[in-house]
Formats: structure tokens, sequence, C-alpha cells
């Protein structure tokens, strides 16, 4: 597997593109490199689904039976964790193959029973079903047009259910940073998405931090010009100093997070 990650498509095709990173890592591990860092190794991807899971946790805590909705749910991760929990879960992504092996490994675990999964665009989901929950991973940040992001919101809103939140894990750092932006992902701001959500007809009731440190993001831009050995022991050095970091004090250190976990509901209730 390459230690540099995959270089974005000159044209981007979101069904296409997100078919492809299903194709190449789906079924490899636990399907992280479909998902999270495109490509990189199983060890710097597990080390942002902990990050993930630690931001995310106290706003997973749901009663049993509860309708919940994850949008791009790509191989099922969180639906599998919310079914072993009690919800009634169902995923929606983009790419045939997610969605197929979302069914697999959710089956081998015994949770078909309460997840159904379909193949659908975030951007119109037009289910007759509302959720008490909708959570979202690193999906919005990945539609670049704010229009079209802001349309997407809306779409969330009008599926919550009364009383319902939606969870957000995208990245925004305090500044937008377009260097990091591509063909396939934009680096909006805190304030950019807090407009956003205003927009789209929400309030924020909690944002958290997900990924402090700062080493990751100093090493990345530099990966490609480092020969593949070094790239190897350079990534395991800035994963192994992030994950204490990460871990003791991410869900605090909002200003200094490349991601952010957004807690919304809707305006006036």
């Amino acid at each position: 597997m390459s230690t540099r990650g995959i270089p974005a498509p000159s044209v981007y095709d979101p069904p296409a593109y997100w078919e492809d990173r299903a194709r190449r890592f789906a079924r490899e591990g636990a399907g992280l490199a479909a998902v999270c860092s495109y490509g990189m190794p199983s060890f710097y991807n597990r080390l942002i689904h902990l990050t993930q899971y630690l931001a995310l946790a106290p706003w997973l805590r749901i009663a049993p039976g509860a309708r919940v909705l994850d949008v791009g749910c790509g191989v099922g991760r969180w639906s599998r964790l919310l079914a072993r929990r009690g919800a009634r879960v169902t995923g929606i992504d983009l790419a045939p193959t997610m969605i197929r092996e979302a069914r697999r490994r959710t089956s081998a675990q015994g949770l078909a029973a309460r997840c159904r999964f379909l193949i659908g665009d975030c951007a119109r989901l037009g289910l007759t079903e509302r959720f008490e929950l909708i959570l979202s991973v690193t999906v919005q940040q990945h539609i670049l047009d704010d229009q079209a992001l802001c349309e997407s919101l809306r779409g969330l809103r009008a599926h919550l259910a009364k009383g319902g939140r939606v969870v957000l894990l995208e990245a925004a750092p305090e500044e937008a940073v377009a260097r990091c932006d591509s063909t396939i992902f934009k680096a909006r701001s805190r304030a950019e998405y807090l407009r956003l959500f205003a927009a789209a007809g929400f309030s924020v009731r909690a944002i958290r931090g997900v990924d402090p440190a700062p080493f990751k993001t100093w090493l990345l831009p530099h990966l490609p010009r480092l020969p593949r050995a070094l790239r190897l022991l350079s990534l395991a050095l800035v994963t192994a100093l992030s994950a204490p970091i990460d871990a003791l004090f991410g869900r605090r250190a909002v200003a200094r997070s490349w991601h952010l976990v957004f807690v919304l509901e809707p305006t006036g209730g």
C-alpha cells in the first residue's frame, strides 16, 4: 500500500471516485483506507478512527430502538456500533461496493436485522422516515460548492424527527487552509461552517475538537518528496507522537484541531 496516499483526480465525479476507493480498499482489514485517509498505512488510519471515536462517543449514546441515519456510511463502521447499542440504523452511501461491504460486515456480526443500507446521494436523500440521530463523518467536506452544501444540510434537517440532532465531523480548521484544498476536498473554517449551519436552519448545541496535534499537518505536504522508507518512518513517528495528545486533549482543544465535531439542532426546536 502507498504511504503517501493517492493523488486527487483532475476531475471529481463523486460516485466514480468513491466507488474506486471502495473497490481498492473496502475489503482490506477494517476498510479504513476506503473511508479515512486514502491509501495510507493501516496504523495511520487506525489513529484517525480512534480520534474520531473519542470525539463522537458522547453523542452516540442512544436509546434502544432509536432511528439513526448514517450519511456516507462507507463500510458501516458507525452503523454497526450504533446497531450494537440497539439503534435501528439506515446507512446511505454513493458507492455500491461500499454498501455491499457494509451489508457483508453487518451480517457477519449478526446485526443485519437492525441495519439497512441504501445506495444514494446525501444531497438528495428523499427518504420518508425521520430520524432521532443523523450522523455524517467527513462527508460534507467533500461537497465543494457552498450552495450545494447548504442544500445538503437542509436535506438533513428535513429528515430529523422532533427533538432529534445532527452530528457532523468535518475538517474545520480555525482558519481556511486553501493550500490543502483539492478537487475532492475543501478545508472550510469553523466560521464558514457556522454561517452555513445558520443558513440551513440549524443552531449549534456543541463543538468539540478531534485532533489538535499538529505533526500530521506539518508532515503531509512533504511526504511526496521523501524516499519510501523515510515516508513510512516519518508517518510512524508522527502517529506515535500524535496519539497521546489527540486522545487526552482532543475534545477540549477546539481552536487547535484540524477536525471538529458539530452537534446541531433545528433552529427553534
